[in-house]
């Protein structure tokens, strides 16, 4: 393991980014802004390396507005309704920073604060890098003072092991996730269309005009976000609503696979396993041409994909859909992995 600095934000604060390896030269590289997963290299079935993951090249980039590349979310990830929070009888107004709704933990959310980082020594030699932050009461309008701790694991057989613990000094909602956008192809390579997407769920949430979650349960079988079967992405896409991807419920038992996703030409998959409750799954629709990755080239509709393992975003204002609060005395604690095999 080792790290370098990447840039001073502008309030000051040093960025560092943390590079992870394993014996077989796969890497990851972290940044302490955000969390970010910047790269992600692992082979294919020929042994050669490629990242796998949009994103930049600068700080700059990353300081300025993105869509969260590679980053940890939150407090709340996902959409919570018309930017009202329910915590133990008491509204708290969080910002309506899309359209009617709360997205992502707000305006300066937890992937824009610069996270403290510190290598931790496993038994296995693994290399694994612990980020924590203090989130203070009343940031971006969530109640309670909450320290977080983000550990990113990488193996010697290509697995990214995600584990967060998060406490309060009250009851307060924490929903966490990791907003990674793969291309198994390799980062700038074009669409995923061609991508096989398999999801592991049985119920998807319907949303409206504004990506709403409506709080009804569907059993998927029948509709356009139907995954349980492999299908290649491109022909989902046309049947998808805006073409965006679903919300779907896990159910139990936790821990176990949720997702796969495979590049058939390169013969990478990537198998997603969580002991969260819910999969937001995305299809990078809103990526429009306008930014420049790491490749130099432009990302496009559909330049990567989404697989995002999280709580119910609205769970606070829908009883029965999960908690999602973090209470005195009693850490939350999550853990998801991606693994990166061969076909």
């Amino acid at each position: 393991m080792k790290s370098r600095p990447f840039g001073t934000m502008p309030s000051g604060e040093p960025v560092s980014a943390w590079t992870l390896a394993n014996k077989a030269g796969a890497s990851v590289e972290i940044l302490t802004l955000g969390g970010i997963v910047r790269t992600l290299s692992v082979p294919d079935r020929h042994g050669r390396l490629a990242d796998v993951v949009l994103g930049f090249d600068t700080l700059a980039a990353y300081v300025a507005r993105h869509p969260y590349f590679g980053a940890i979310i939150g407090r709340i990830a996902g959409r919570v309704t018309n930017g009202s929070l329910l915590v133990e009888g008491r509204t708290y107004p969080l910002a309506r920073n899309n359209g009617p709704n709360h997205l992502h933990g707000g305006l300066v959310g937890l992937d824009r604060r610069v996270w403290q980082a510190e290598p931790v020594a496993r038994p296995d030699g693994a290399a694994s890098l612990r980020l924590t932050y203090h989130s203070p009461d009343g940031e971006e309008g969530y109640p309670g003072h909450v320290d977080l701790a983000v550990t990113y694991t990488w193996t010697a057989d290509h697995v990214l092991v995600i584990e967060s613990e998060a406490t309060s000094d009250r009851p307060t909602p924490i929903s966490l996730a990791h907003h990674g956008y793969f291309n198994l192809a390799g980062e700038g390579t074009g669409s995923v269309a061609d991508h096989d997407v398999q999801i592991l769920a049985d119920t998807v949430i319907p949303t409206d005009e504004h990506f709403t979650l409506l709080g009804r349960r569907l059993p998927v079988a029948g509709q356009p976000g139907d995954f349980r079967r492999s299908r290649r992405l491109g022909d989902a896409l046309p049947h998808l609503y805006q073409a965006h991807g679903d919300t779907y419920e896990l159910g139990a038992p936790a821990g176990r696979i949720v997702a796969r996703v495979a590049e058939p030409r390169s013969g990478r998959q990537m198998t997603v396993t969580t002991d969260e409750g819910w999969l937001q799954f995305y299809t990078g629709v809103a990526l429009d041409g306008t930014l420049v990755g790491k490749s130099g080239r432009v990302y496009g509709a559909h330049a990567g994909l989404c697989v995002e393992c999280q709580g119910y975003p609205d769970a606070t204002n829908r009883p029965g859909f999960g908690d999602i609060l973090v209470r005195p005395g009693t850490p939350q604690r999550r853990r998801t992995a991606y693994a990166f095999t061969i076909l």
